[in-house]
């Protein structure tokens, strides 16, 4: 019997390495066709799981309460698997060269507990060449086994959209590769369980890690355009949103927007390539050009509010700025490598101080990697300046009427002392120092503009 069909017969199990916003995915999906063991060193998280509490937002409350994933923090319960799926994070360090740390880690625990017969895949976004060349030495040093004799290695590039509900594991071709080609097919229809959308077979394992680190390096340099555009545009007065519905209406004209480029993906991902392309001797251009301009639009951006601010006559050290969203992106908990937390930082360069408001992040991650607290709704008033960062749901119910009671305005009425005709009636007088910084375009300009705000977007 192969180990497919042991794994679809429950005779052999599969174990997922790396329970966060790609790994417990995976999981849950593979529990509905076999048996799963769900290990992550983090005991907090496992205990959440173990709960029914989704920390990730990514598949809910009430599917990790009915999943059958066999929840663990012991590393020995893998010795259980034979099918394993390393699904852990690869960060930058400081100098954006790659940190390898938490794949290493995970493969010297794998190792520590590989047995004959097993086949490791990994999913982690890695340069070409890290399967090979690193995880599979630590495998056979730990478990003492010959790779390609007692045990093979396969890799799949994680593709998952966190927080995206529409572009899920299930609906999203998948790339798999092995070592060999008993490898590959296994892989293969393993996948092929839970992928409805198919699998694409590469070439190679080196094919598969480039096609993974090159996704996300497109999008990055897409990106980074439009941000240059909207730099240049704003230069010459010219509402870049407006310019890019306009060219939008060509065919062929790609529907990429300006904004922050943070996150464990698109913001991390080129450095991997770039690292591995100075390993080989070639210095990268377009794509070290993209992610410049791209780190540097949290302090473009607070810059830009301050020289609002400035227009305007305000007072900048002390001033208060309010931020609506601080993860990386749109209704997802991640705060992992946030550019908004660089806007932050910029203003405070400049005696700001800010204030967040986030109904999605996770507060323990927040204040465990920035030392940032949450405000709540209520509380965000008298501001100088008010930044929309991230455009969660939630926060496109605000009305502009809503926003313009969060600023200053001690210095021109008492709204305790008011009533309600006249306090509407005081809104209704255009002013000209609400400052409102939109970076996604959540509100319309013109609406904005006629009900007295300082209107700016990228």
């Amino acid at each position: 019997m192969s180990l497919y069909e042991s794994i679809v017969n429950k005779k052999d199990r599969i174990s997922l390495i790396g329970l966060g916003y790609v790994g417990m995915p995976i999981a849950v999906a593979f529990a509905k066709k076999a048996d799963v063991i769900g290990f992550d060193v983090n005991e907090q998280k496992i205990d959440c799981y173990k709960r029914g509490i989704d920390p990730t937002k990514e598949v809910g409350n009430k599917i990790i309460e009915e999943t059958t994933v066999d929840f663990t923090s012991d590393e020995t319960r893998l010795r259980e698997a034979r099918f394993h799926i390393v699904a852990v994070p690869t960060p930058v360090k400081e100098d954006h060269t790659p940190d390898l740390a938490p794949l290493k880690n995970a493969s010297s625990t794998l190792g520590r507990n590989l047995i004959k017969g097993s086949l490791v895949v990994f999913e982690s976004t890695v340069y070409p060449g890290v399967t090979e060349d690193v995880c599979i030495p630590i495998l056979e040093r730990e478990s003492g086994l010959k790779c390609g004799v007692d045990f093979k290695v396969g890799y799949s590039p994680e593709r998952i959209n966190p927080g995206d509900k529409i572009h899920r594991l299930e609906t999203i071709i998948k790339v798999v590769a092995g070592q060999d080609e008993e490898t590959l097919d296994i892989v293969a229809k393993v996948y092929e369980l839970v992928v409805e959308a198919g699998v694409y077979k590469a070439a190679s394992i080196k094919v598969a890690e480039a096609a993974k680190v090159i996704e996300n390096s497109q999008r990055d340099i897409n990106i980074a355009f439009m941000n240059e555009l909207s730099i240049i545009f704003n230069k010459l007065g010219i509402d870049t949103k407006s310019v890019l519905e306009a060219a939008g209406t060509k065919w062929n004209f790609l529907n990429f927007t300006p904004g922050l480029v943070g996150g464990h993906c698109i913001g991390v991902d080129p450095y991997y390539l770039t690292y591995k392309a100075e390993q080989m001797g070639y210095h990268s251009q377009i794509i070290l050009a993209g992610r410049k301009i791209n780190d540097d639009m949290g302090k473009y951006v607070a810059e830009s509010t301050v020289k609002e601010m400035i227009k305007v006559n305000k007072q900048i050290n002390g001033a208060k700025v309010a931020i609506f969203g601080v993860t990386f992106k749109e209704n997802c908990p991640d705060v992992r490598n946030t550019k908004v937390v660089d806007i932050i930082k910029e203003l405070k360069e400049f005696g700001v101080d800010s204030k967040v408001v986030d109904p999605e992040a996770d507060k323990e991650d927040l204040w465990r990697e920035y030392k940032l607290k949450l405000c709540e709704l209520k509380d965000i008033k008298e501001m100088d300046a008010v930044i929309f960062a991230v455009p969660h749901d939630e926060f496109k119910t605000i009305q502009l009427e809503e926003i313009k009671m969060m600023y200053s305005r001690n210095r021109y009425v008492n709204f305790e002392s008011m009533n309600e005709s006249a306090a509407a009636s005081e809104f209704n007088i255009n002013r000209d120092d609400c400052i409102l910084i939109d970076l996604k375009g959540m509100f319309n300009i013109k609406e904005a503009r006629n009900a007295g705000f300082v209107y700016w977007r990228l």
